[in-house]
């Protein structure tokens, strides 16, 4: 897998990780899924990701406290934040420009969100 197409998904929500790694795999994404923040901190992919899409609410360390964690170690990969909740509780606790995106999401929204991120654009 290339790093710079490399997306890491978060989720604790097995339909969620399907379904978001059948979109961006169809659109030229490698992609690496993990059902906990704990799992992708251990992880290879750790470090190698060109961008994150992370659940915020999840058991355990939740989306939040993980972004906080990689900003502790001085890691800036992007971070796309997907929610059942409203946006504005969430943007409350990132001190950070970030994606926000309620579910459920559209796809062309997350695709979006991703360019912006990495200035990777989807391959057709």
């Amino acid at each position: 897998m290339h790093a710079s197409r490399l997306i890491s998904v978060i989720d604790d929500e097995a339909e969620v990780l399907r379904a978001t790694s059948s979109l961006l795999r169809s659109c030229g994404f490698d992609v690496a899924t993990f059902s906990s923040a704990e799992d992708f901190l251990h992880s290879s992919s750790n470090g190698r990701s060109a961008c994150l899409i992370t659940d915020v609410q999840m058991p355990g360390m939740s989306g939040i406290e993980l972004f906080a964690t990689l900003r502790a170690k001085a890691d800036q990969v992007p971070v796309i934040f997907i929610t059942a909740f409203a946006e504005a509780p969430v943007r409350q606790h990132i001190e950070a420009p970030v994606c926000v995106l309620q579910k459920p999401y559209q796809a062309e929204a997350l695709l979006a969100c991703i360019e912006r991120a990495t200035n990777v654009q989807p391959q057709a």
